[in-house]
């Protein structure tokens, strides 16, 4: 769970980029191809385009690889209103808001974020982030939900946080209002405490059934 932090720097806006957390979703190639372009080096040229419409493309991006500051240094991304976690078919989880990941074993900060997209096939060799290994090892789930709804709707502003704890060989525990929407970006499941299947076994994804005991499962 390292970083690899690549930073570009404009005369309004500076972009950065942490290459080991990328998933390479191209959000960002489609959305500005003259400020993100793969084909040159630097690939990144923050003056290419208006700070406005770089901070645009980059809150697309899924992973949180990509962000944004201003000159003074600081910031500026705010959180999304709500905690959302969309479930990618056949893919990791993409999650967004007031992001707080803590190991279950010493309580310890992992990352603190606003996007985030975490593995749920369980072969990454970064976990809890996504690195595509679901594409390699060929997982296959549809991101169907069928979990019962609180019908307690998720709060809006001010965000009150998600707190994703990663149980030691088990799965996500998440805690705080939140909303999931399932594979075919329906909103499928809201509550204020889940946990999610991050051994890529269970029979009712997103959620945990206890399948990673007897998978195995080893993740810290």
């Amino acid at each position: 769970m390292g970083s690899r932090i690549h930073v570009y720097k404009g005369n309004t806006i500076t972009v950065t980029w942490d290459a080991a957390i990328c998933i390479h979703a191209a959000e960002c190639v489609r959305g500005l191809p003259k400020v993100f372009d793969t084909s040159r080096k630097p690939w990144v040229d923050a003056n290419a385009a208006s700070a406005t419409a770089v901070m645009g493309v980059i809150e697309r991006c899924p992973s949180g690889a990509l962000k944004y500051q201003f000159g003074n240094g600081t910031k500026s991304e705010r959180p999304a209103k709500v905690n959302a976690v969309t479930i990618a078919s056949d893919g990791p989880l993409h999650v967004r808001g007031e992001i707080e990941i803590v190991r279950g074993s010493d309580g310890g900060t992992v990352a603190k974020d606003t996007r985030v997209a975490l593995c749920r096939c369980g072969q990454s060799a970064n976990k809890p982030f996504c690195d595509r290994s679901h594409a390699k090892t060929g997982f296959s789930d549809l991101g169907l939900v069928t979990g019962p709804t609180d019908s307690k709707p998720a709060k809006a502003p001010p965000n009150p946080g998600l707190k994703i704890t990663l149980r030691q060989n088990g799965p996500l525990r998440l805690d705080g209002e939140m909303q999931i929407f399932d594979g075919g970006g329906r909103l499928a499941w809201q509550g204020q405490e889940a946990a999610l299947c991050r051994c890529g076994a269970s029979k009712n994804k997103p959620f945990c059934d206890g399948s990673h005991r007897e998978l195995g499962f080893v993740a810290e």
